[in-house]
């Protein structure tokens, strides 16, 4: 039983850590605003940092569910709203895994400490992140190589149609959101989670410390 509950925090506390680094910088709206600045967007799209402000606040609102096709049609064409119907329904089951990961760890945690499984719960939290150091580098490292390659096998694993080929000469939501614009907010989201991860270590190593010296207290007594 022990066993159960240490899997499935070494798998579901990263996992709802990565999840929440994605929704953190996906619905950064200062992000989106100085990326538009720096990437040229306001002179590709002819729109005012104003108008893209309210286009961004009505695409984000629409992300989280609080709005419906209808506030993206002022904006977008039909191709375009229909990709981000996809892209919508991405984020529903990512909010969904995110809560999901969320009790499973928090299920864990209470488990491992309401039966003083100290020194096991300071080893998972220490040594489980290394499982996902050696995945998240690895891919943080190919897409440093070459992150159009990459990012077009996100879209054709993640989405079952070509919705997402839009054209940077007529379609706002491209010029919007550039590759440049994916490619620094994807090193956001990995690095927010990296840290996060040296935090969880951080207190694992502290846990598992304290585990030891009270097991070896505990025999000498």
């Amino acid at each position: 039983m022990k066993k159960a509950f240490i899997i499935l925090l070494i798998i579901f506390l990263p996992l709802y850590l990565f999840l929440q680094s994605v929704e953190i910088n996906a619905f950064d709206k200062d992000f989106y605003l100085d990326s538009y600045k720096k990437y040229g967007v306001l002179e590709v799209s002819k729109k005012t940092l104003e108008e893209l402000d309210g286009i961004t606040e009505d695409l984000l609102s629409y992300l989280r569910d609080k709005s419906d096709d209808s506030v993206l049609e002022r904006h977008f064409n039909e191709k375009e709203v229909l990709h981000m119907r996809d892209v919508k329904i991405l984020f529903k089951y990512g909010f969904v895994l995110k809560n999901i990961s969320f009790v499973l760890s928090l299920i864990s945690l209470g488990v491992l400490c309401y039966k003083r499984y100290f020194k096991s719960l300071g080893i998972s939290l220490f040594y489980g992140p290394f499982i996902w150091w050696g995945g998240i580098l690895t891919i943080f490292l190919l897409s440093l190589s070459d992150f159009n390659k990459y990012f077009t096998y996100f879209h054709l694993v993640f989405f079952d149609n070509d919705l997402w080929l839009l054209n940077p000469k007529t379609d706002l939501l491209i010029q919007m959101l550039p590759q440049e614009f994916f490619s620094s907010i994807f090193k956001k989201m990995i690095l927010l989670f990296l840290l996060m991860l040296v935090i969880i270590q951080i207190i694992g190593y502290v846990v598992m410390r304290k585990g030891k010296n009270g097991s070896e207290k505990a025999r000498r007594f």
